[in-house]
């Protein structure tokens, strides 16, 4: 693969990741300002302003480490593996839809869950073509670890 195609697939792993995070954003102002401020929050739930940083960091994290998978086998053969990036990519817009978008701390538990487990699939996945790309993904998971107790909490505690 040429350098310049290698790049270009950064640029457009970047992208993509991008894209699922200004998808995500949009659907988590839908209930920001009236909805989610009304809501009752665990004592350890972080300032908002935690949020938009932390998210950042973590999907340059996950174009970064899709790439590496893409640029060392293509995508014919890593097509599960990178299809399962793309499958908790989706959900991760999917929790944004079902607990800002729709409201729904139940929803988003659910989803969060699917999620979960699509994460710990992909890094299963890129395992085979990969030493670092999962580990990458490492802090992307126990954020969402954690972000999944969160949204139990809140569920809990609004229910």
């Amino acid at each position: 693969m040429s350098p310049g195609r290698r790049w270009a697939g950064l640029l457009g792993w970047l992208a993509l990741s991008a894209l699922a995070a200004g998808m995500g954003s949009y659907l988590t102002s839908l209930g920001m300002p009236d909805w989610y401020m009304g809501l009752e929050q665990p004592e350890w739930s972080p300032p908002d302003a935690v949020f938009g940083p932390v998210w950042t960091i973590l999907f340059i994290l996950m174009a970064v480490a899709a790439w590496i998978v893409w640029a060392r086998a293509g995508w014919s053969k890593a097509r599960l593996a990178l299809s399962l990036y793309l499958l908790q990519l989706t959900l991760n817009v999917g929790w944004s839809a079902a607990f800002f978008g729709l409201r729904s701390p139940a929803l988003g538990l659910i989803e969060i869950i699917l999620l979960w487990l699509a994460i710990l699939a992909t890094i299963v996945a890129f395992l085979r073509h990969h030493r670092v790309a999962p580990l990458l993904l490492l802090p992307y998971i126990g954020w969402v670890t954690f972000a999944a107790a969160l949204n139990f909490a809140i569920w809990e505690l609004n229910a």
